[in-house]
């Protein structure tokens, strides 16, 4: 048996413990991150479960190799740079190609969450703009 052979299967179970919620300075709103995953080298892919409360978004943000959003549950909006905001719904899968300037977050009327997957590049898997001020969220 080789070394990759010989390794196992890892399971992040979801619990209190492992939820934790968005830190002011990148979300507006209630927002919790649950089971936030890593990479184990080689991978370089990592995320979590993400869930807004009304109202709650990301601040502005780019990733160095995209991001991909699957929405679990609820509505809520994407919106890059530039472009109006587009609506998202649960079963959704949104694609944020590399270096693009968005944010993301829940309806002003439904609670929002989705597992968002990105690779890092050394080490950084986002770069955290400024907020979303409530003007540019106005649906």
């Amino acid at each position: 048996m080789n070394d990759e052979q010989s390794k196992s299967v890892s399971i992040i179970r979801s619990t209190p413990e492992t939820t934790r919620n968005g830190p002011t300075d990148y979300f507006t709103g209630d927002v919790k991150i649950a089971a936030p995953f890593g990479p184990d080298d080689p991978s370089r892919v990592q995320g979590a479960t993400v869930s807004f409360e009304k109202g709650a978004r990301t601040a502005w943000h780019t990733h160095p190799f995209g991001q991909l959003l699957i929405v679990t549950a609820g509505s809520g909006y994407v919106q890059k740079q530039g472009d109006d905001a587009q609506p998202m719904h649960q079963g959704d899968i949104v694609w944020i190609p590399a270096h693009v300037k968005h944010w993301h977050g829940a309806a002003p009327d439904t609670p929002m969450t989705h597992v968002a997957v990105q690779e890092h590049l050394d080490g950084t898997a986002v770069e955290w703009l400024e907020k979303v001020t409530d003007e540019e969220y106005g649906q």
